[in-house]
C-alpha cells in the first residue's frame, strides 16, 4: 500500500469531477464569455461575502496579485506570520513582483495578535518603510492547520483599520476552518479587502483558485492576471472541477479532520484542529526516508519537523498503514 500524506495538493480528480470537466460549457474566459468560469466566480464571491471574484490558476497567484494591488513598490511593508506562504513558498515573489518588505511576526501556531500588529506598525518617518498591509493565513499551514478564532481575527482587523491599513486573507484552506469551526466563510472573509479560496488542496480539484474583492479591485486584478500570463481561454474545463468540489467535497473535509486526529493519536503527537499533523522529531529527515520505504510519503517542513496532511485520496485504512509504518 502507498499512502501519500505529503500534502493535500496531491489529490487527483474523482470520476465525478472528471465527468463534470468533460461536460463543461466553455467559452473564452479572457473575454468574459465562459459561463462556467463566470458561475464559479459569482459563487465564490457570494460565499466569501465580496462583490466580485476572479478565477486564477493558483493560490500563489492570488497572493501575488493581491499584494501588488495593496502595496506600492518602493518601501511599503506587509505584516504577516513568519511561517506564512508568501514568506516560505513563493520564491521571493512579494519582493520581486511588488517591491514589498515583509515584517515577520512570530504568532502562536501561525496566528498573531492585535498587540503584535500594533507593535509592528511603523511610525511615519522618511527613514522607515511604510506599513501598508496585514496578511492572514486561514488555516495556518506550516504551523499545523490551526484555525483563527473569530475574536482574535476581528481584533487584528480592527487594529489594521484603526491605522488605515489594508487587509488580505490567504484562504488556501479556508473551508477546512469553516468545517472545523462551524463559522460561515463570509464571516471569516468579508472583513478583508481581498480574500481567496483554493480548490487544488482539500477540495480535490486539479488546479485553480478564486480571488475576491470589490468590483474596482477585481477589475484592476484582471490587469495583472493578463500581465502575468494568467488568462485561460476555455477555462470552464477547470472551473467545472471547482464547482463540482463546492457541491460534493466541502462537507467531506470533516473526514480528513477525523483521519488527521486518528493519525496524530497513532503517532503520539498533538491532536490537530484540521487536516495537518506535525511531528517534532530530531531525525525527521531520516524518518521520512524510512517511511518512504514503507510506502508512506510525508514532508520535512523544517529541521526536526515532519508534516503529514490528510485528504480525500487517503482513507482510514491508509492512515492506519501510516501509523504502523511510523511505529516500524
Amino acid at each position: 500500500m502507498r499512502v501519500n500524506l505529503y500534502s493535500d495538493t496531491q489529490t487527483r480528480p474523482t470520476e465525478g469531477m472528471r465527468r463534470a470537466m468533460a461536460e463543461a460549457e466553455v467559452g473564452d474566459e479572457q473575454r468574459g464569455l465562459d459561463p462556467t468560469v463566470t458561475l464559479l466566480q459569482e459563487r465564490v464571491a457570494d460565499l466569501l461575502g465580496h462583490e466580485r471574484g476572479l478565477f486564477l490558476p493558483s493560490g500563489t497567484m492570488c497572493n501575488a496579485i493581491a499584494f501588488r494591488l495593496h502595496v506600492r513598490p518602493g518601501g511599503d511593508e506587509v505584516i504577516l506570520d513568519r511561517t506564512s506562504h508568501p514568506i516560505v513558498a513563493e520564491a521571493g515573489g512579494p519582493a520581486f513582483l511588488s517591491g514589498a518588505m515583509l515584517a515577520e511576526v512570530d504568532g502562536d501556531g501561525g496566528r498573531f495578535t492585535a498587540a503584535q500588529v500594533e507593535a509592528a506598525i511603523r511610525q511615519p518617518d522618511r527613514y522607515l518603510p511604510r506599513t501598508r498591509l496585514v496578511s492572514v493565513e486561514q488555516t495556518t499551514n506550516l504551523a499545523g492547520g490551526r484555525v483563527w478564532p473569530l475574536e482574535q481575527l476581528d481584533a487584528v482587523l480592527a487594529t489594521a483599520r484603526a491605522h488605515g491599513l489594508r487587509a488580505h486573507l490567504d484562504g488556501a484552506r479556508l473551508l477546512n476552518a469553516v468545517v472545523a469551526s462551524g463559522v460561515k466563510a463570509s464571516r471569516y472573509a468579508s472583513g478583508f479587502d481581498s480574500a481567496w479560496l483554493d480548490f487544488s488542496k482539500g477540495l480535490g480539484a486539479p488546479v485553480g483558485a478564486v480571488l475576491c474583492g470589490s468590483g474596482e479591485l477585481i477589475e484592476e486584478a484582471w490587469r495583472y492576471k493578463q500581465m502575468w500570463g494568467g488568462a485561460l481561454r476555455q477555462g470552464g474545463v477547470l472551473a467545472a472541477a471547482c464547482l463540482y468540489a463546492l457541491d460534493h467535497h466541502v462537507e467531506r473535509l470533516a473526514e480528513d479532520h477525523e483521519n488527521a486526529k486518528l493519525l496524530a493519536e497513532g503517532l503520539g503527537v498533538e491532536e490537530p484542529e484540521t487536516n495537518i499533523v506535525i511531528a517534532e522529531l530530531p531525525d525527521a529527515g531520516e524518518r521520512k526516508a524510512r517511511l518512504v520505504e514503507q510506502g508512506v510519503e510525508a514532508s520535512v517542513i523544517a529541521p526536526g519537523r515532519l508534516r503529514f496532511v490528510t485528504h480525500l485520496d487517503v482513507d482510514r485504512a491508509g492512515v492506519e498503514h501510516a501509523v504502523r509504518a511510523f511505529a516500524a
